[in-house]
Protein backbone atom coordinates (compact mmCIF):
# COMPACT_ATOMS: atom_id res chain seq x y z
CA UNK A 1 0.00 0.00 0.00
CA UNK A 2 1.23 3.58 -1.30
CA UNK A 3 2.27 6.37 1.32
CA UNK A 4 0.39 9.06 1.62
CA UNK A 5 1.02 12.43 2.60
CA UNK A 6 -2.00 15.24 3.53
CA UNK A 7 -1.41 18.29 1.97
CA UNK A 8 -2.44 20.45 5.22
CA UNK A 9 -2.66 18.82 8.89
CA UNK A 10 -4.49 21.04 11.57
CA UNK A 11 -2.94 20.68 14.85
CA UNK A 12 -4.60 21.98 18.15
CA UNK A 13 -1.85 23.33 20.64
CA UNK A 14 -2.85 23.47 24.59
CA UNK A 15 -0.67 26.37 25.21
CA UNK A 16 -0.25 29.05 27.97
CA UNK A 17 4.05 28.53 27.51
CA UNK A 18 6.86 29.54 26.03
CA UNK A 19 7.38 26.21 24.19
CA UNK A 20 3.29 26.22 23.05
CA UNK A 21 4.01 29.99 21.08
CA UNK A 22 7.13 28.60 20.08
CA UNK A 23 5.63 25.50 18.17
CA UNK A 24 2.77 27.46 16.99
CA UNK A 25 4.96 29.77 15.41
CA UNK A 26 6.86 26.86 13.63
CA UNK A 27 4.13 25.44 12.56
CA UNK A 28 2.55 28.67 11.34
CA UNK A 29 5.21 29.52 8.97
CA UNK A 30 5.25 26.26 7.36
CA UNK A 31 2.42 25.34 5.06
CA UNK A 32 2.41 21.92 5.70
CA UNK A 33 0.47 22.07 8.64
CA UNK A 34 -2.95 24.64 10.00
CA UNK A 35 -1.89 25.27 13.51
CA UNK A 36 -4.34 26.81 16.17
CA UNK A 37 -3.35 27.76 19.73
CA UNK A 38 -5.55 27.21 22.33
CA UNK A 39 -5.34 29.49 25.71
CA UNK A 40 -7.26 28.87 29.39
CA UNK A 41 -7.60 32.43 29.65
CA UNK A 42 -6.56 32.12 33.21
CA UNK A 43 -3.87 34.87 32.65
CA UNK A 44 -5.32 38.03 32.53
CA UNK A 45 -2.98 39.46 29.81
CA UNK A 46 -1.48 36.62 28.01
CA UNK A 47 2.04 36.94 25.85
CA UNK A 48 0.52 35.50 22.46
CA UNK A 49 2.66 35.43 19.29
CA UNK A 50 0.99 36.32 15.89
CA UNK A 51 -0.58 33.36 14.71
CA UNK A 52 -4.53 31.75 15.03
CA UNK A 53 -5.57 31.46 18.56
CA UNK A 54 -8.40 31.07 20.77
CA UNK A 55 -8.97 32.30 24.15
CA UNK A 56 -11.39 30.33 26.94
CA UNK A 57 -12.32 26.58 27.97
CA UNK A 58 -13.86 23.83 25.74
CA UNK A 59 -16.33 22.67 28.56
CA UNK A 60 -14.97 19.60 29.71
CA UNK A 61 -13.63 16.53 28.10
CA UNK A 62 -17.25 16.67 25.85
CA UNK A 63 -16.37 20.29 24.88
CA UNK A 64 -12.95 19.07 23.99
CA UNK A 65 -14.07 16.39 22.21
CA UNK A 66 -16.92 18.22 20.22
CA UNK A 67 -14.14 20.91 18.88
CA UNK A 68 -11.48 18.09 18.11
CA UNK A 69 -14.85 16.73 15.79
CA UNK A 70 -15.68 19.96 14.22
CA UNK A 71 -12.83 21.44 13.78
CA UNK A 72 -11.39 18.55 12.02
CA UNK A 73 -8.79 18.51 13.81
CA UNK A 74 -5.73 15.86 12.98
CA UNK A 75 -3.46 15.70 15.58
CA UNK A 76 -3.66 17.46 19.37
CA UNK A 77 -0.68 18.53 21.40
CA UNK A 78 -0.46 19.26 25.04
CA UNK A 79 2.30 21.80 25.60
CA UNK A 80 0.31 23.24 28.76
CA UNK A 81 2.17 23.81 31.82
CA UNK A 82 3.41 20.94 33.61
CA UNK A 83 1.32 21.38 36.53
CA UNK A 84 -2.74 21.52 34.68
CA UNK A 85 -3.21 18.88 35.68
CA UNK A 86 -7.20 18.70 34.66
CA UNK A 87 -6.46 19.94 30.99
CA UNK A 88 -4.38 17.00 30.37
CA UNK A 89 -6.19 14.65 31.73
CA UNK A 90 -9.29 16.20 29.46
CA UNK A 91 -6.99 16.02 26.19
CA UNK A 92 -6.05 11.92 26.92
CA UNK A 93 -9.68 10.88 27.37
CA UNK A 94 -10.49 13.19 24.23
CA UNK A 95 -7.70 11.55 22.41
CA UNK A 96 -9.34 8.30 23.33
CA UNK A 97 -12.34 8.90 22.63
CA UNK A 98 -11.88 10.36 19.13
CA UNK A 99 -8.67 8.53 18.17
CA UNK A 100 -7.10 11.96 17.50
CA UNK A 101 -3.25 11.55 18.13
CA UNK A 102 -2.18 13.25 20.60
CA UNK A 103 1.58 14.30 22.10
CA UNK A 104 2.94 16.34 25.17
CA UNK A 105 5.57 19.21 24.98
CA UNK A 106 7.34 19.86 28.04
CA UNK A 107 10.73 21.27 29.31
CA UNK A 108 13.24 19.18 30.98
CA UNK A 109 12.08 19.46 34.87
CA UNK A 110 14.77 20.93 37.23
CA UNK A 111 17.49 18.78 39.55
CA UNK A 112 18.92 19.82 42.83
CA UNK A 113 22.39 21.13 42.43
CA UNK A 114 25.22 20.65 44.73
CA UNK A 115 24.96 23.49 47.30
CA UNK A 116 21.37 22.84 47.09
CA UNK A 117 18.76 22.13 50.00
CA UNK A 118 16.10 21.35 49.08
CA UNK A 119 12.90 19.07 50.39
CA UNK A 120 10.46 17.50 47.61
CA UNK A 121 6.65 17.38 48.18
CA UNK A 122 4.19 15.29 45.67
CA UNK A 123 1.48 18.63 46.42
CA UNK A 124 1.32 21.71 47.61
CA UNK A 125 -0.40 20.96 50.54
CA UNK A 126 2.01 18.77 51.89
CA UNK A 127 4.54 21.30 51.51
CA UNK A 128 2.18 23.62 53.77
CA UNK A 129 1.63 21.20 56.10
CA UNK A 130 5.81 21.15 56.37
CA UNK A 131 6.62 24.38 57.05
CA UNK A 132 6.39 23.70 60.77
CA UNK A 133 4.56 25.19 64.07
CA UNK A 134 7.68 28.20 64.41
CA UNK A 135 7.01 30.97 61.91
CA UNK A 136 8.92 31.44 59.23
CA UNK A 137 9.51 33.82 56.36
CA UNK A 138 8.31 31.92 53.07
CA UNK A 139 8.87 32.96 50.02
CA UNK A 140 5.64 31.30 47.31
CA UNK A 141 6.44 31.06 43.61
CA UNK A 142 3.86 28.52 42.97
CA UNK A 143 1.03 30.91 40.95
CA UNK A 144 -2.10 31.80 41.96
CA UNK A 145 -4.25 29.07 41.59
CA UNK A 146 -3.30 27.14 45.14
CA UNK A 147 -2.18 30.05 47.24
CA UNK A 148 -5.05 29.28 49.89
CA UNK A 149 -3.42 26.17 50.64
CA UNK A 150 -1.65 27.87 53.17
CA UNK A 151 -4.25 28.88 54.84
CA UNK A 152 -3.74 26.13 56.69
CA UNK A 153 0.18 27.93 58.44
CA UNK A 154 -1.35 31.31 58.91
CA UNK A 155 2.02 31.95 61.18
CA UNK A 156 4.24 32.75 58.78
CA UNK A 157 4.89 35.81 57.06
CA UNK A 158 4.57 35.21 52.93
CA UNK A 159 6.03 36.87 50.21
CA UNK A 160 3.49 35.79 47.45
CA UNK A 161 4.87 36.24 43.28
CA UNK A 162 2.49 35.84 40.94
CA UNK A 163 1.28 36.99 37.18
CA UNK A 164 -2.27 37.82 38.34
CA UNK A 165 -3.44 38.82 41.69
CA UNK A 166 -5.16 35.25 43.50
CA UNK A 167 -8.71 35.16 43.66
CA UNK A 168 -10.13 34.71 46.25
CA UNK A 169 -7.16 36.65 47.75
CA UNK A 170 -5.62 33.79 50.46
CA UNK A 171 -7.22 34.89 54.56
CA UNK A 172 -3.31 35.10 55.24
CA UNK A 173 -2.26 37.88 58.23
CA UNK A 174 1.00 38.13 57.10
CA UNK A 175 1.40 38.31 53.19
CA UNK A 176 2.83 40.67 50.74
CA UNK A 177 1.69 40.40 47.44
CA UNK A 178 4.39 40.95 44.37
CA UNK A 179 3.07 40.83 40.85
CA UNK A 180 5.94 39.81 38.26
CA UNK A 181 6.62 37.81 34.86
CA UNK A 182 10.17 36.55 34.25
CA UNK A 183 12.04 36.19 33.29
CA UNK A 184 13.93 37.10 36.47
CA UNK A 185 17.84 37.73 36.36
CA UNK A 186 19.96 36.21 39.33
CA UNK A 187 20.72 39.09 40.23
CA UNK A 188 17.14 40.70 41.65
CA UNK A 189 16.10 37.58 42.71
CA UNK A 190 19.54 37.63 44.70
CA UNK A 191 18.28 41.10 46.20
CA UNK A 192 14.54 40.38 46.40
CA UNK A 193 15.37 36.96 48.56
CA UNK A 194 18.15 38.98 50.80
CA UNK A 195 15.69 41.88 51.33
CA UNK A 196 13.14 39.82 52.16
CA UNK A 197 14.52 38.03 54.49
CA UNK A 198 13.79 34.84 52.84
CA UNK A 199 13.84 31.39 55.05
CA UNK A 200 12.02 29.36 52.90
CA UNK A 201 11.53 29.51 49.05
CA UNK A 202 8.15 26.99 48.01
CA UNK A 203 7.79 26.47 43.93
CA UNK A 204 6.74 24.41 41.86
CA UNK A 205 9.16 22.03 39.51
CA UNK A 206 7.98 23.74 36.26
CA UNK A 207 11.55 23.00 34.58
CA UNK A 208 13.03 26.23 31.85
CA UNK A 209 15.29 29.15 32.06
CA UNK A 210 12.78 32.00 32.74
CA UNK A 211 12.23 31.46 36.64
CA UNK A 212 15.73 29.01 37.37
CA UNK A 213 17.16 32.46 38.75
CA UNK A 214 15.44 32.00 41.93
CA UNK A 215 17.06 28.18 42.39
CA UNK A 216 20.37 29.82 41.77
CA UNK A 217 19.80 32.54 44.53
CA UNK A 218 18.45 30.09 47.19
CA UNK A 219 21.83 28.20 46.70
CA UNK A 220 24.00 31.21 47.03
CA UNK A 221 22.06 32.17 49.96
CA UNK A 222 21.58 28.97 51.81
CA UNK A 223 18.12 29.23 51.56
CA UNK A 224 15.73 26.09 51.67
CA UNK A 225 13.93 25.07 48.98
CA UNK A 226 10.65 23.36 49.22
CA UNK A 227 10.09 21.50 45.46
CA UNK A 228 6.73 20.43 44.54
CA UNK A 229 7.16 17.52 42.15
CA UNK A 230 5.42 16.99 39.12
CA UNK A 231 2.39 14.79 39.05
CA UNK A 232 2.66 11.68 37.47
CA UNK A 233 1.80 11.86 33.53
CA UNK A 234 -0.06 9.47 31.27
CA UNK A 235 1.58 7.15 28.99
CA UNK A 236 1.31 9.60 26.24
CA UNK A 237 4.48 10.45 24.20
CA UNK A 238 6.49 12.89 25.29
CA UNK A 239 9.21 15.16 23.88
CA UNK A 240 11.32 17.93 25.51
CA UNK A 241 12.48 19.64 22.40
CA UNK A 242 10.97 21.27 19.51
CA UNK A 243 12.59 19.09 16.79
CA UNK A 244 12.02 15.86 18.35
CA UNK A 245 8.02 17.34 18.33
CA UNK A 246 8.43 18.36 14.46
CA UNK A 247 10.01 15.15 13.97
CA UNK A 248 7.04 13.05 15.56
CA UNK A 249 4.51 15.56 13.61
CA UNK A 250 6.14 14.09 9.90
CA UNK A 251 6.28 11.14 11.05
CA UNK A 252 1.99 11.34 11.66
CA UNK A 253 1.90 13.25 8.32
CA UNK A 254 3.57 9.91 6.20
CA UNK A 255 2.28 6.97 7.69
CA UNK A 256 0.73 4.15 5.62
CA UNK A 257 -2.94 5.18 4.50
CA UNK A 258 -5.46 2.88 6.22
Amino acid sequence: MERTVKAMQRVLILGGTTQANALAVRLESDPQYDPILSLAGRTQAPVLPNVRHRIGGFGGVDGLIDYLRRHAVDVLIDATHPFAEQISAHAVAAARETGVPLAVLTRPAWAPQPGDRWREFPDVASAARALGAEPRRVFLTIGRQQIGDFEAAPQHDYLIRAIDPPAPPPNLPHQKLLLARGPFTFEDEVKLMRGARVEILVTKNSGGAATLAKLDAARTLGIEVFMINRPQSADVPTFETLDALLEFLETLRHRKAP
